[in-house]
């Protein structure tokens, strides 16, 4: 795709289109949302549903821990909710989230899935959409373009956790899928939790606003422990496929997770494009590599990434999953009257002429994108987070590019990039994975 004629996030692609008009939805308008979600105050619409009155059937499909929240906010959001369905490669999550599910008095009563909508396969996810309205993608990354276009196409409401690919190619549907759902008026919310918290959301008004003037610089930070650490390769158990391994250890395969900045530190990642107001980035480099043994994984456990705006800005992100060494998660924007912050935990600050510090009231941010979510489909006027969403996935990818090739990657190289990580899944568990050797910068080339 030539570069003018290349798909742009709106700024922003959520309810309020306007810097004006966020501002104001900002100050107003998300307190108010939260409030009548948390009250059940939804308007009566009978007949609106598959199911034929005012319950929203809910299918999950991923039933990890981040699925079995999903799920778990999603029945708090809405007291007209059902949980129907439920899709994992593995039976023992299924059993696993449900039990958790319905130990929850406030929820339990509406956790309703039978025996035969718990579907356990990999194409699983196709016959959770069609017994549903509302689907909860959650599974490994690899797979979430295939996902998110089934539920589309089958013209259904999406929560959907981050990152929206692993590979340009599934960033390149995304942009499509997310298309179709605004021609639809699907709703998409999606799991970049942050843009939902209470405090966050002022600092970026205030930031846009000017509090802090002009932009020069931002730096984020993602440094942790491992997630999900590879184990060596004498516990594998016998028998099982290349494919179902690798499943079952998805966090340290690039196709399936991404790696620790894509699927991770894009959290971090979406903050430095929340500064920006989600206006792409030209270019970046990246320096990163591996420390710890991957034990046959193929990510790397420490990546730094150089971003570089048209006006000159530049974002700059340290990501590591080290153990044993210094941990922080936050933002440093630097104006040229000012300071803004987030400190770890979310509590944010800005120093200089316009000092201020977050007084209103905190929130559970993972709650309220549910809440918002179910409201706005309640009122007919769907959040899309669409456009933001493919952005910010794409910047982590661009930048996992520049690192584990040495190379400069501009904005367009990351969009159109062949690259193509995620294999056919055609021959069930058998499916051959595509090779899964680990990057070396300089000789690893840029496709």
């Amino acid at each position: 795709m030539p570069a003018e004629s290349r798909p742009q996030p709106a700024s922003p692609a959520d309810s309020a289109a306007t810097p004006a008009g966020r501002r104001d939805f900002l100050k107003t308008g998300a307190a108010t949302m939260s409030a009548a979600a948390l009250a059940g105050a939804f308007p009566a619409r009978p007949g609106l549903y598959a199911a034929g009155d005012d319950t929203l059937r809910v299918g999950l499909v991923g039933c990890g821990g981040r699925g079995s929240g999903a799920a778990r906010q999603a029945l708090s959001a809405d007291k007209y909710t059902r949980l129907v369905a439920v899709a994992d490669t593995f039976r023992s999550q299924i059993d696993s989230s449900l039990a958790a599910l319905k130990n929850d008095d406030d929820i339990a009563d509406r956790v309703v899935v039978d025996e035969e909508m718990k579907f356990i396969c990999l194409d699983a996810y196709q016959q959770v959409i069609d017994n549903v309205d509302v689907v909860l993608l959650a599974t490994p990354p690899g797979f979430r373009p295939v996902h998110l276009r089934a539920a589309v196409e089958a013209n259904k409401h999406i929560f959907t956790e981050k990152p929206m690919a692993t590979d340009a190619p599934g960033v390149r549907s995304v942009v499509e899928t997310v298309a179709m759902a605004k021609e639809r008026n699907l709703a998409i919310c999606a799991g970049f939790c942050w843009r939902y918290h209470n405090e966050l959301r002022e600092l970026f008004a205030r930031i846009h606003d000017g509090a802090i003037g002009n932009v020069l610089a931002a730096y984020g930070t993602y440094l942790t422990g491992p997630v999900k650490p590879m184990p060596p390769a004498d516990t594998r158990p016998a028998g099982i496929s290349d494919l179902e391994w690798q499943v079952r250890n998805w966090y340290n395969f690039t196709w399936l997770g991404g790696d620790g900045l894509v699927e991770q530190a894009v959290h971090t990642v979406d903050w430095l494009a929340w500064v920006m107001q989600d206006e792409p980035p030209e270019s970046c480099t990246a320096v990163g590599g591996r420390q710890i043994a991957a034990h046959g994984g193929n990510i790397y456990d420490h990546i730094e990434v150089n971003y570089l705006w048209a006006d000159g800005v530049r974002g700059f992100l340290a990501q590591r999953q080290i153990n044993g060494c210094y941990n922080e998660n936050g933002l440093y924007v630097i104006g040229d009257n000012g300071i803004a912050q987030i400190k770890p935990g979310g509590s944010a600050s800005i120093k200089g002429e316009n000092a201020w510090r977050y007084r209103g009231p905190s929130n559970n941010m993972y709650q309220t994108e549910h809440d918002e979510f179910f409201l706005s489909i309640r009122d007919g006027k769907p959040i899309n987070n669409g456009d933001r969403m493919w952005n910010s996935t794409l910047m982590a990818i661009m930048g996992r590019m520049a690192g584990y090739t040495g190379q400069q990657v501009t904005w367009d190289q990351a969009y159109n990039s062949t690259e193509t990580l995620v294999p056919e899944i055609t021959n069930g568990w058998d499916t051959e994975p595509l090779p899964q050797a680990m990057a070396q910068p300089g000789t690893t080339p840029l496709v």
